[in-house]
């Protein structure tokens, strides 16, 4: 794979930017909207609970401009080099999610069934939209 350095780069400040953006919504949810945050339950809260039609959205934005920017980056893109960095960021992401959502202990953390069943469709969709980033990104490039 050509350039797989700008490819991990683009995924990772992409990544945690969305990240960024999500809990951002949430602290203005419950901020500036006054929902209810974590802490007044259920769950992740009123605040948490109304982004997650939005995640997608963050996502397929996002890692469409950075995969933009990666593909813009190769001597000479094509759609196999853009789905085989969907593929890439889209295994990264399962997994990454797996560790960092549900496995390592922390305020925000999930139960597998709160991330993987209670999260559909939205979790699904995000998956989808990472895979789609590079594609989407290559076909401005056309």
């Amino acid at each position: 794979m050509e350039r797989f350095g700008v490819l991990m780069i683009c995924f990772f400040v992409c990544y945690i930017l969305v990240t960024w953006v999500g809990i951002a919504h949430t602290i203005f949810n419950i901020k500036v909207l006054h929902m209810k945050s974590m802490k007044e339950g259920p769950g992740m809260g009123e605040g948490y609970e109304k982004t997650k039609p939005w995640h997608p959205l963050y996502n397929i934005i996002l890692f469409s401009i950075f995969g933009f920017i990666y593909m813009r980056s190769l001597s000479a893109p094509t759609l196999t080099a853009a789905l085989a960095a969907g593929a890439v960021w889209s295994i990264i992401c399962i997994l990454g999610d797996l560790l960092g959502w549900v496995l390592f202990k922390h305020p925000w953390r999930l139960t597998f069934r709160e991330f993987y069943i209670d999260y559909q469709p939205w979790i699904t969709l995000v998956y989808m939209a990472i895979f789609a980033g590079p594609v989407i990104g290559y076909m401005f490039i056309r």
